[in-house]
């Protein structure tokens, strides 16, 4: 049983690191932006913690709070000039947001260690470090998703028009939406950094931004929920695929493209969806045999 354990608990620690990660892309999906620059703060994060805590020998807690803080500032820079940009545009210009910063961590050879990456960082993460963080930022996470700011992201995702009329300020919104998508992943980014012993500017690449979407079109941005079930399932994936390993990249194409086409809101999301609208057709057939009782009753 503990051999059971200890096979798996890297996979375990890779699924916490995910959800992490995956809230964060969530953040600015579920207000209605289309920014993909989860990684880039992630990165600074990442490199951020490894260098304070082997170069300058500061204490993890303080590093990881540091790369937060960073990241939040990071956030409301980018909030600045995407402020005007929609759709793909928005996506574009934090794709380019990303290169940039793994392009300084592959060029500042002295400080980043460039493309041999930043190595020999203490390990100070282990799993119950890891799942401590995931409690406290799925509790944070249901906490948004219940308050003024999570309504107001659902409004600025269904319509921004209609969202404005009701008085939301889309900017001051959006804004929020970067500052805390930054945060979550500078935090995690720092998590990985104390975890894996090493990290290098490729590690936050196109890789790193095609996962964190999948995460959340598998299962879905509407709930608290949906990024824990798309990460579970992106974690299992290359252990249930492991007799497709030559075909592992073209598997999880098809599997995208047909999560996309026929489950658009994602497995959990559209479960929701589903029941709901069972329900709400219940409810209309009780309500008709009701009327038509009463009716013959009569």
């Amino acid at each position: 049983m503990m051999n059971l354990i200890y096979t798996y608990q890297p996979l375990f620690d890779y699924f916490l690191l995910a959800v992490g990660f995956a809230f964060s892309q969530q953040m600015v999906l579920r207000a209605g932006v289309f920014s993909i620059g989860s990684a880039g703060f992630a990165c600074i994060g990442a490199y951020a913690v490894g260098i304070l805590v082997k170069n300058h020998g500061l204490h993890p807690l303080i590093a990881l709070a540091l790369a937060t803080v960073i990241g939040c500032v990071g956030g409301l820079l980018l909030s600045v000039p995407l402020a005007r940009l929609r759709g793909v545009f928005q996506a574009i210009a934090t794709l380019a947001f990303v290169q940039i910063i793994v392009s300084l961590c592959l060029y500042f050879d002295g400080l980043t260690g460039g493309p041999q990456g930043f190595n020999n960082i203490p390990k100070l993460v282990g799993t119950e470090h890891l799942l401590l963080a995931v409690v406290v930022t799925v509790y944070f996470m249901y906490v948004i998703s219940r308050s003024s700011i999570g309504r107001a992201f659902d409004a600025l995702r269904q319509d921004e028009t209609v969202g404005a009329t009701l008085g939301i300020s889309i900017r001051k919104y959006h804004m929020i939406a970067f500052i805390l998508s930054g945060a979550l992943a500078g935090f995690y980014g720092g998590m990985q950094s104390l975890y894996t012993y090493s990290i290098e500017p490729e590690m936050f690449g196109f890789a790193f931004l095609v996962a964190a979407l999948t995460y959340i079109i598998l299962g879905g941005r509407g709930t608290v929920t949906g990024p824990i079930i798309g990460a579970a399932i992106m974690s299992l994936l290359p252990e249930l695929a492991r007799p497709l390993a030559d075909n592992r990249q073209f598997f999880q194409g098809v599997l995208m493209m047909v999560m996309v086409a026929f489950m658009p809101h994602g497995v959990f999301d559209g479960f929701v969806l589903y029941m709901r609208k069972r329900r709400a057709a219940a409810r209309d057939r009780q309500f008709k045999e009701g009327g038509h009782a009463g009716a013959g009753s009569q």
